[in-house]
C-alpha cells in the first residue's frame, strides 16, 4: 500500500499517517521543513512503515508540482492514496490590509492545491482506482467577516473536489472531501480553546477511515455537519450582523 502525502508534517496528516502505518504503508511525505519531515518519517518507520521517503517542498512553488509528483511514482512505483494537508490559517485583518496577504493566502490554500489536484486526477483517472482526499475545512461552507479569506480558498477546494468527485466516479477513484471543524493543533495554537476542539488523533483516526472507504464528505468531528447546517440556514439578513 503506497501513500502519498502533502503537507505531511501538520499534525493531523501526521496523524492519519501512523494508522497507515501500522498497516505496513509506504510513504512519500512532501514538507517545506526538512528537520520536521525526517522526524516524521522516522516515527511513521517506527510504527510499522518499511519505506518513508521524503521530499522538501514550498507547495506554494506551483512550477515544481509536477516534479514533486514524478518524484512520488519514482520512489512508490505507483500510488494508491494520496492526501492533501498544507496550508496556513491567514490573520483576516492581515489580509484585509493587503492585496498581496490576500492573494499569497489564496495561492497556498487554493491555488496550490488545484495545481496537485489536476496533476494527481489525471495519474488516477488512467490508474482506474485509488483514492484522493484532500483536507478542506468548515469554513467554506458559508462566508464569516470573522475568516472569508481563509473561507474562500476552501469553499472553492471543497467545489473543485466535488466536480472532481464526479468526474472519477466512473473509473473506480474516489474523492474524499474532509472538513474538519476546530483541531487542537500548532495552526490553531494562539487561539482560544473551547469544548468545540477536538483531539488531532481522532480526528486522524477518523480520516484514515473516511480514506479506506471512500467516504464522499467527511465532517469530523461528526458534530459539525450539524452546526453548519444551522449556520448555512440563517438568513442573510439576519447572519451578515453576527460577530461570526
Amino acid at each position: 500500500m503506497n501513500v502519498v502525502i502533502i503537507g505531511a508534517t501538520s499534525t493531523i496528516a501526521h496523524e492519519t499517517a501512523k494508522n497507515f502505518a501500522a498497516e505496513g504503508a509506504d510513504f512519500f511525505l512532501v514538507a517545506r521543513n526538512s528537520d520536521k519531515l525526517s522526524a516524521v518519517a522516522s516515527d511513521l518507520k517506527v510504527r510499522g512503515s518499511k519505506c518513508a521517503e521524503t521530499y522538501v517542498l514550498d507547495l506554494a512553488d506551483l512550477s515544481k508540482q509536477q516534479a514533486v509528483f514524478d518524484a512520488a511514482l519514482k520512489a512508490l512505483g505507483s500510488i494508491d492514496y494520496l492526501l492533501i494537508a498544507h496550508g496556513t490559517l491567514p490573520d483576516q485583518q492581515a489580509a484585509q490590509a493587503s492585496v498581496d496577504t490576500t492573494l499569497n493566502e489564496l495561492t497556498v490554500n487554493f491555488t496550490s492545491i488545484i495545481s496537485i489536484l489536476t496533476i494527481a486526477a489525471n495519474y488516477f483517472e488512467q490508474q482506474r482506482k485509488g483514492c484522493i482526499a484532500v483536507i478542506s475545512s468548515v469554513a467554506g461552507d458559508r462566508g464569516r467577516m470573522s475568516n472569508y479569506v481563509y473561507g474562500t480558498a476552501k469553499a472553492g477546494v471543497s467545489t473543485f473536489l466535488q466536480g472532481l468527485r464526479s468526474r472519477l466516479f466512473k473509473s473506480g477513484v474516489s474523492v474524499v472531501t474532509i472538513k474538519p471543524g476546530f483541531v487542537d493543533t500548532a495552526m490553531t495554537a494562539t487561539l482560544k480553546k473551547n469544548a468545540l476542539y477536538a483531539d488531532p488523533a481522532s480526528v486522524g483516526k477518523s480520516i484514515y477511515n473516511a480514506m479506506k472507504k471512500g467516504t464522499e464528505v467527511l465532517y469530523v468531528p461528526f458534530f459539525w455537519r450539524y452546526i453548519m447546517l444551522i449556520i448555512n440556514n440563517i438568513p442573510e439578513f439576519i447572519f451578515k450582523r453576527t460577530k461570526m
